[in-house]
């Protein structure tokens, strides 16, 4: 018999100042067995970080042919792709080719080693943004991780602060190719 996912209620204030976006975001998101903390917390920053009215989680990983987010028009084209984690170049550039624009956070423990071999193949695709955040940032998320997430998360001047389970962390956000 097949593992549930976990679901998990969230809210999270959002405050990105350097955008002028001040929102209440409420979803429900589902962590599939087979996806780590790690990434379902990458998905929920990547909500925030990308955020738009609408925006909003897809199938997930089940779906191999959708992003983690994205945002759709009135006429089912893709307007923003968005993708957590460490992606081959391929699949970026080609959902370049059918979305408006491309936004990925990448992120994960060979972040390093993924640089190096894929952001110089992306560094020409002109509607791609791709945001790094410090991986300790993200590992003390998932240890503060519970089943009802409650975020005050600020971004300002290229840094992400949040607070969560009566902590406050920071990170830099950084731009590796594109803006946000």
């Amino acid at each position: 018999m097949a593992l549930p996912s976990t679901i998990y209620r969230t809210t999270v204030q959002l405050a990105d100042i350097d955008r002028s976006i001040y929102e209440t975001l409420q979803t429900t998101v589902a962590r599939h067995p087979s996806e780590t903390e790690e990434r379902l917390i990458a998905r929920l920053l990547a909500l925030a970080l990308f955020y738009e009215p609408d925006l909003g989680f897809t199938k997930g990983i089940s779906a191999t042919d959708e992003p983690d987010l994205w945002l759709k028009g009135a006429d089912g084209r893709v307007q923003l792709w968005v993708e957590v984690g460490l992606p081959d170049a391929e699949r970026i550039i080609k959902a370049a080719r059918h979305a408006e624009r491309v936004a990925l956070l990448a992120c994960g423990r060979t972040l390093p080693l993924w640089e190096r071999n894929q952001l110089t193949r992306l560094a020409a695709v002109a509607n791609l943004t791709v945001l790094t955040l410090d991986q300790e940032f993200i590992t003390r998320l998932v240890s503060l991780l519970e089943r009802v997430v409650t975020w005050d998360l600020t971004i300002t001047e290229g840094t992400v602060y949040l607070q969560a389970a009566g902590e406050s962390l920071a990170t830099p956000l950084l731009t590796r190719t594109g803006h946000r």
